[in-house]
């Protein structure tokens, strides 16, 4: 009976050493929700980028307010009748 206890304990020790310390333990389940919180925040950040640059490659695409702004701030043309001024501080 000794020995069956025994073997019995063996086999409940070695089961929840894996349960809690083991390669596929509750340790790492927790660590995996973990990185998994942090990728979806950066997954949402990306995503609101996105958007954000989805809204913009449409209004080029379709508005001319956007190349003409784009023209301007980037490459510095100015339209036909307008006269440019440089400001110096």
């Amino acid at each position: 009976m000794k020995v069956l206890f025994t073997i019995l304990g063996m086999i409940i020790l070695t089961l929840q050493y894996q349960l809690w310390l083991g390669d596929d333990s509750v340790r790492a389940l927790n660590l995996l929700e973990e990185e998994l919180r942090a990728q979806q925040e950066v997954n949402d950040a990306l995503a609101a980028r996105n958007e954000i640059l989805e809204v913009e490659v449409l209004d080029l695409k379709n508005g001319l307010e956007a190349v003409e702004e784009r023209a301007r701030s980037e490459l510095g043309m100015i339209a036909e009748d307008e006269v440019f001024y440089l400001i110096i501080d």
